[in-house]
């Protein structure tokens, strides 16, 4: 299968502007919901929300009004070092995806309660993993913005030469987790699985939904994928 070509969304054609608009609201949408089944596993979350739950549980200021907070904060910084990672799907992100999740755990714990047993918790850390990877994989692929957390990695590693991207994200992630930790937070099997494990996922959905919807925006014939 031929790599996916990127094309600035300015350059786009309107078909593909708007299946990739849909895609990231799709995407941040599933991502959401994704969080939501990894929050109701108990195992710990991506490091990232893991510390906004826990300074969340400790403060007692709302999860999704913090990561607004949090993510306008970081937005401030993508700005002024990393403006060219800046599109409607960073905005989308740091502002909804917060009540977005606030809104499918309520659904979701309230279906099912906690997790009474351990294959239970794994079973709702699977759940997450696959729909998050999927929200992830919709966002990445539409291309139009990095959001806010992801950013500060991308900056770290443009900013120096002597860390790649890999150790910088590291940095990121552990500082987090650490602070999570710190604050009484989970940092556990899910912590660690969200860390390192949504490349292999997010690369089959990339291969086999999204860079597919791209194509047929641009009216590729199947042969041509």
């Amino acid at each position: 299968m031929k790599e996916l070509k990127r094309i600035s969304i300015f350059e786009a054609s309107v078909p593909e502007r708007i299946m990739r608009v849909v895609m990231v609201l799709f995407g941040v949408v599933f991502l959401a919901l994704g969080i939501a089944f990894l929050k109701l596993a108990l195992l710990g979350n991506d490091p990232y929300t893991g510390m906004l739950f826990a300074i969340s549980d400790v403060t007692g200021f709302p999860y999704p009004w913090l990561q607004v907070l949090v993510g306008l904060l970081l937005l401030v910084v993508e700005f002024i070092w990393g403006r060219h990672y800046i599109g409607i799907g960073t905005v989308y992100n740091a502002v909804c995806i917060g009540f977005i999740v606030d809104f499918f755990y309520g659904i979701i714990h309230g279906s099912f309660g906690d997790p009474g047993s351990f294959p239970y918790q794994l079973l709702a850390l699977a759940a997450g993993m696959i729909i998050c990877s999927f929200g992830i994989s919709m966002y990445q692929q539409a291309d139009l913005g990095v959001s806010p957390y992801d950013s500060i990695s991308l900056i770290m590693t443009e900013r120096q030469d002597r860390l790649p991207y890999f150790w910088c994200r590291i940095i990121t992630d552990a500082v987090c987790a650490i602070v999570c930790f710190l604050l009484g937070g989970i940092v556990g099997l899910g912590t660690l699985v969200t860390a390192f494990g949504f490349g292999p996922f997010v690369s089959f959905f990339n291969n086999i939904v999204s860079n597919p919807l791209i194509r047929l925006s641009r009216g590729e014939k199947k042969g041509d994928l």
